[in-house]
């Protein structure tokens, strides 16, 4: 069982082995903090966005690597954007997607899949099949993280189904340790849902008693 799973890491440096375990580790806590609601998201996604980004690139994984270095960029504005008060309350508490942004959501989407096609193109990295998952994965993270950032609930759907088609993506690719960090991404994604849709439903309730 553990040569199935790990057989492709004979050929892996050792300093490539210990970044990937770190960037799951760090990634995972990153999740667990959203889950929560708390800012930390964003110092602890930062050091697994840039370990990935790092190793991504090296594995010649153009699309993922793009997805981490956005995530980084977003994680930055998100710590911002989280700060924000208005007095003494958060000035972007938890909320559902306006029409506008719903709008925003698809442009984003499409756009990044044509970028990152156009990429794969240049490169000529449409060589097997993930390439194209690849591409669509990288549109869906891409909105996903932007409404993070947003502090907006349906991020967690975006979340869902990317890391549901990463599992066994990443598997194929040879990369365990990520798939599996995939695996507790997904269950923590769901709960962070529930919890998100509870934090919502109480605030919208204390408002319509005010």
């Amino acid at each position: 069982m553990i040569e199935y799973f790990f057989s492709q890491y004979k050929t892996y440096e050792t300093i490539d082995i210990a970044l990937e375990i770190t960037g799951a580790i760090f990634g995972l806590i990153s999740v667990w903090f959203a889950k929560k609601d708390n800012i930390l998201v964003f110092p602890t996604g930062l050091i697994s966005t840039s370990i990935y980004a790092y190793l991504l690139w090296q594995w010649e994984l153009l699309g993922d690597s793009m997805i981490n270095v956005y995530y980084f960029i977003m994680s930055i504005y998100g710590w911002y954007h989280w700060t924000r008060k208005k007095g003494n309350a958060v000035e972007f508490p938890i909320a559902t997607m306006t029409n506008k942004e719903k709008m925003a959501a698809v442009f984003i989407f499409v756009l990044t899949i044509i970028f990152v096609s156009i990429v794969y193109l240049y490169f000529d990295k449409f060589t097997n099949w993930y390439s194209y998952i690849d591409t669509f994965l990288t549109g869906l993270f891409f909105v996903g993280m932007w409404l993070m950032a947003k502090r907006k609930i349906e991020n967690w759907i975006f979340w869902i189904i990317g890391d549901i088609i990463s599992i066994p993506l990443y598997f194929a690719k040879g990369y365990t340790f990520t798939s599996f960090q995939f695996l507790i991404f997904t269950i923590i994604a769901i709960y962070g849902y529930l919890e998100w849709k509870k934090i919502l439903n109480k605030s919208e309730i204390l408002e319509i008693q005010k």
